[in-house]
């Protein structure tokens, strides 16, 4: 056990007008298994960036472990798997590899074929495995799951179980649970280290946000009530004190000492009710800095003047002469939100784009009906480019409304003038379900619409589908989204 210590880190890229780290102060064991939270573009990969000495920044970042990213990038992608993990860690034991492949339930054959013809899932097993070998490291492992399905997920997230001494950085709620204990969190003002799971995490900070909500609006009553109270009393003293210079009254001199006595009586009061006012506003000054906005998104769809959407009967698809899948037989009924689950390479993908209209091979029953309007979100995100209004342009979505859900998914009023390519993954992702939220559509078709989105966009999307019920068919691998919002699921 080590500590690794941030003192007073300031950091911020330049020409940026914000700092993305001011004087933060914190220590991590080099035990520990931490999930890192915080929302898209928050600066999570930038903190990885700043641990591996990328970037230049103020402050003191002391370790005595060696930093690893995870994924590596492979430079040469056609070798061979163990010709891959030697370029990575040239001092790998063989026998290491096959136990750590084994945890990972890969089998031995992967290591004597070409590195570039493994799935993406296998890829990340491979890559994971080999990080795990080095000695006395400590692992940075940035959004693992982006090539995962559900099963692979439970084998990975059991496997980090297993570890000690790493960061990871993931959006998947039941992923985390499952492999870290403790959770390292970019807020809006901070960052702080708690103890636990993510669950257990968001439950204190739900606990935290309702006790600030409930103090700020108190608060605000009592400057309210005290503004008005100060007001009064510095009122009554300026009263009592013109008295002083009143005429007689039957005969008798106004006692200008007693008055004055108790027009400074009641100044003091004043005074004394506007420094507790004061210390009311410092006190609410402090609350709902870490608030996150969550706003709640609308869905509105098209009425549809049938019942059923799509019928599909014993189909089989083929893809590049290979069969993707086969004997699938399903509907989609109006206010279904149908879950289409498999492996990676079961063919989800290639129903969907049926569905969608692509040209694909398939034998069977496929009935879609007439006049149906599809809203698609596709996986693929490397198209964006240019700014969102020629997009919304392009098109043919309200730019008003449009960028009224992004500010609502937490973009910033600056990512607005920003080119589109320069965003991060989550914030692509963002776009295109904000553009697929502005379309009129009676289905909306959803092919992992979560990668790379944060957790607390993701339960604003659920809170959509649960409060509108939308007629949806999609594909993801959160297995805490799909068991909140699937209403029939479909195992390819």
């Amino acid at each position: 056990m080590s500590l690794i210590n941030v003192m007073h880190l300031t950091f911020g890229y330049d020409g940026s007008y914000d700092n993305i780290f001011e004087n933060v102060s914190f220590q991590i064991d080099t035990d520990w298994k931490l999930g890192f939270t915080g929302r898209n573009a928050r600066g999570k990969t930038t903190f990885l960036s700043l641990l591996l000495g990328k970037y230049e920044y103020s402050g003191t970042i002391s370790a005595k472990v060696s930093f690893e990213y995870f994924p590596f990038k492979v430079t040469n992608p056609e070798n061979s798997t163990i010709d891959v993990i030697e370029n990575i860690y040239p001092d790998y034991l063989q026998w290491q590899v096959m136990r750590e492949l084994s945890l990972l339930q890969v089998s031995e054959d992967v290591l004597y074929r070409p590195f570039d013809t493994l799935s993406n899932g296998e890829q990340t097993k491979v890559l994971l495995a080999t990080s795990f070998l080095k000695e006395n490291s400590f692992l940075l492992i940035d959004e693992p799951t982006n090539h995962l399905d559900m099963q692979a997920r439970k084998i990975v997230s059991d496997y980090l179980r297993s570890k000690r001494g790493f960061i990871l950085v993931s959006h998947d709620r039941a992923f985390l649970d499952n492999s870290v204990d403790h959770i390292l969190s970019i807020n809006k003002t901070n960052i702080e280290i708690q103890k636990g799971t993510f669950s257990s995490w968001w439950e204190n900070k739900k606990m935290q946000d309702n006790f600030e909500l409930a103090e700020n609006e108190k608060l605000r009553k009592d400057i309210t009530r005290l503004s008005s109270a100060a007001k009064r009393t510095s009122d009554w003293s300026d009263k009592v004190e013109k008295t002083k210079l009143g005429t007689r009254n039957s005969g008798l001199r106004p006692d200008r000492g007693y008055l004055g006595h108790k027009a400074e009586k009641m100044m003091k009061r004043s005074k004394a009710i506007e420094s507790r006012q004061q210390s009311a506003i410092e006190d609410k000054a402090k609350l709902l800095k870490n608030i996150e906005s969550s706003e709640r998104l609308k869905i509105s769809q098209l009425n549809f003047h049938a019942d059923r959407f799509i019928e599909i009967e014993n189909v089989a698809l083929f893809y590049a002469e290979k069969t993707a899948c086969e004997s699938v037989s399903f509907t989609i009924e109006q206010g279904d939100r149908v879950a289409l689950c498999g492996k990676n390479g079961s063919g989800k993908s290639s129903l969907i784009k049926l569905i969608c209209g692509e040209n694909i091979t398939y034998t069977g029953t496929f009935r879609k009906a007439s006049q149906l309007k599809i809203s698609y979100v596709s996986q693929d995100t490397s198209h964006l480019r240019g700014n969102l209004t020629d997009y919304a342009t392009e098109h043919g979505i309200d730019e008003s409304l449009f960028k009224a859900i992004l500010r609502k998914l937490d973009f910033s009023r600056v990512q607005f003038e920003k080119d589109m390519s320069d965003f991060s993954g989550g914030q692509k992702k963002k776009v295109l379900i904000a553009k697929s939220l502005c379309e009129k559509a009676h289905l909306h078709v959803w092919d992992e619409p979560l990668n790379f989105i944060d957790v607390i966009s993701r339960m604003q999307i659920e809170e959509l589908l649960l409060e509108y019920s939308p007629t949806i068919l999609f594909v993801e691998h959160d297995s805490e989204f799909c068991k909140n919002i699937a209403t029939k699921i479909v195992d390819l």
